[in-house]
């Protein structure tokens, strides 16, 4: 089962969240059959969305990751809420694997540096607060590093992968976020950036059958690790037959009055889990009443 952990050092001037995301990017994988390099840039996002959707302590609070390309893959979107569940979508899900010089997966020249990535953050009240940035890399852990230090001020460090098996299947997945709380020593800072300088991917960790505590504990060496809380990840769609209701309704009673004279049904897909909603005559005329 995918989970995360969360703790702080033991002076209190660093906080720390790591996932393991495995299932979760290999369930999207197979929901969405995506190439590798798609598989690879959804992952990235999905296990970012999950780590940030766990910063919050409000019970209602839904965050959504929206990284923004400029190359093949224009869109990703992820969406995550406080208890672990996490849904995602990328606009191409068969994008042309690109690779480095080295072999790998190129994810930032398939995504591109032109785009941006924002953050919503919706509290369930009237205006949901809405961060930005450009993109600097593509790389989506970059960007995100980028983004808190440019759009909430919050210096961070973020590390993110996905290792794929000759057949495309995902092998492991996860990733890490380090923030420095105010007031953070020197010292504190050079001992930190030094663990992150000599630190291997994750996904190597995970190769080498490192957990998401040890993962934590290398990163966190010689600072302390403490307050560890541990939750269960899950790939999980909220959609149900209301909400697409609802959906249709939106549309107005003129629009749904064409849908019935044109074509007498409709079918809905859900872009998170792919799960289809019918709506036959019927159906469609009971909402039409309701929308006029």
């Amino acid at each position: 089962m995918d989970k995360l952990i969360t703790g702080m050092s033991s002076n209190r001037e660093v906080r720390i969240y790591v996932a393991e995301t495995t299932d979760m990017v290999d369930q999207a994988r197979a929901i969405h059959d995506l190439s590798p390099i798609s598989t690879s840039a959804l992952g990235r996002t999905i296990t970012a969305a999950a780590m940030m959707g766990m910063m919050s302590k409000i019970e209602q609070e839904k965050l959504t990751l929206q990284v923004k390309g400029s190359s093949d893959i224009k869109l990703i979107i992820a969406i995550a809420d406080i208890h672990g569940n996490v849904k995602g979508y990328i606009s191409n899900p068969h994008a042309e694997n690109r690779f480095t010089e080295d072999g790998k997966l190129a994810v930032a020249e398939s995504i591109g540096k032109e785009g941006g990535l924002i953050v919503i953050k919706d509290l369930g009240m009237k205006d949901p607060y809405i961060g930005q940035c450009e993109m600097v890399s593509g790389e989506i852990a970059e960007d995100i590093a980028h983004y808190f230090a440019k759009s909430e001020q919050q210096p961070t460090a973020v590390g993110l992968g996905v290792a794929l098996s000759s057949e495309g299947h995902v092998k492991n997945a996860g990733g890490f976020i380090v923030q420095l709380l105010p007031e953070t020593t020197e010292t504190t800072i050079e001992q930190l950036e030094a663990n992150l300088s000599g630190l291997k991917s994750v996904t190597q960790l995970f190769e080498e059958g490192l957990t998401i505590h040890q993962v934590a504990g290398q990163i966190f060496a010689g600072l302390g690790l403490d307050d560890l809380e541990e939750y269960p990840l899950n790939l999980k769609c909220d959609c149900t037959r209301e909400k697409m209701e609802k959906a249709l309704i939106s549309l107005g009673s003129v629009e749904l009055k064409t849908l019935l004279d044109e074509d007498g049904q409709a079918e809905l897909k859900c872009h998170f889990c792919n799960q289809q909603y019918y709506f036959d005559k019927e159906a469609l005329e009971t909402l039409y009443k309701n929308a006029i």
